[in-house]
């Protein structure tokens, strides 16, 4: 596999599209604050590019709108519990750390509320087994800090996290998440991320197993998601938005099973759109993924040309957000639009534990 140490990025194009654009009114009662009761028995939308027919199903069926050519594409991160509530040790005032981006073991990027509590070589102590100390101060106002955890207790960070931690759910989602696992994907093997893919939440391994036995393919590559994925668009003019950036990898062996089955004439349907990113970054103008381990600050925007993704399998987006964007681009903005406006008519249930549209 291949190493790539500078960031993806793709050219800007030139748009006439603002941030308000994509602006659309949702009532807050739409706004899902729980899981469905069946993780596949949530409601879909499928929206056909070509013809611009939308309809609604369940998702449980949408094995009968798969080829057995094709193959899903699943980011499969795992959410670590990267919410920590704790006190300082100078006041034992409460101090909230949100883990970002590791740097080592012991070692991370946080968010750190409130700020004025986190100078440098400030501690704090998250209960008896572990502690944080500032010691940088990055661009942005966000925390460098440095973990002690009781090695007697965890073999690393984050089994004290998992131990300690909590879920670090979306600002929109205001009731408390009773199982952890609920904002986990069945699949999610590599800790790392601070958001879950949410796409693949709807997913349960019987339906996996399902789909697998019809001869789809179902490759993993994993991309950590990052808090920038809820930053919202605050300028006017969308290609002056500045991306935040998030690693990923891609094996070997899943890059050439991905091109294999295209080769074949199958489609390569990315299941969320962290799935679509890590396609669109790591492979060539003539749409061939490539293995490789790097970090991307690639934005998609309606204008840009896919190359490895085919359909798509994602949520309902916020407002003016830049996954809004991306699936406005797969379809076209007209065509999503009117999507959502039908969604929010029928009561869909939206945002990360909300029902699901595929893109074909």
């Amino acid at each position: 596999m291949k190493n790539v140490t500078e960031k993806i990025v793709n050219e800007r194009i030139k748009t006439d599209l603002k941030t308000s654009d994509f602006y659309y009114d949702l009532p807050e009662e739409l706004i899902a604050q729980f899981p469905s009761e069946e993780r596949d028995g949530c409601r879909l939308m499928t929206v056909d590019r070509q013809s611009g027919e939308i309809r609604g199903g369940i998702f449980r069926d949408i094995i009968d709108m798969l080829d057995p050519r094709d193959i899903l594409v699943v980011n499969s991160s795992k959410v670590i519990p990267a919410r920590l509530i704790g006190k300082t040790d100078k006041t034992g005032s409460e101090i909230e750390l949100l883990l970002l981006k590791s740097e080592g073991d012991t070692v991370w990027e946080t968010l750190t509320r409130p700020g004025k509590r986190a100078k440098v070589g400030a501690s704090f102590s998250f209960g008896e087994s572990l502690s944080a100390t500032v010691t940088d101060i990055l661009e942005g106002g966000n925390r460098r800090v440095k973990f002690e955890y009781d090695k007697n207790k965890y073999k690393n960070i984050y089994e004290a996290l998992d131990d300690i931690g909590n879920m670090p759910l979306p600002p929109y989602i205001t009731k408390k998440l009773e199982n952890k696992n609920d904002y986990q994907t069945v699949y999610a093997k590599t800790d790392g991320s601070a958001a879950a893919p949410t796409a693949g939440l709807h997913f349960t391994t019987e339906l996996i197993e399902r789909i697998k036995a019809k001869g789809v393919g179902f490759a993993e590559v994993t991309l950590h998601v990052g808090l920038g994925t809820f930053r919202p668009v605050k300028v006017d003019n969308i290609e002056d938005h500045l991306m935040h950036g998030e690693s990923f990898f891609i094996t070997d062996e899943v890059a050439e099973e991905i091109n294999r089955r295209r080769a074949n004439g199958g489609r390569i349907i990315a299941v969320g759109t962290t799935s679509c990113r890590v396609l669109e970054s790591a492979s060539d103008e003539f749409g061939i993924v490539h293995p490789m381990s790097a970090e991307t600050s690639i934005f998609i925007y309606p204008g840009y040309k896919f190359k490895a993704t085919d359909a798509l399998i994602t949520n309902f987006h916020l407002p003016e957000s830049t996954l809004l964007m991306l699936v406005s681009a797969l379809a076209s903005k007209d065509m999503i639009m009117k999507a959502y406006e039908k969604a929010v008519g029928e009561k869909y249930r939206f945002f990360s534990f909300g029902d699901c549209m595929l893109i074909q």
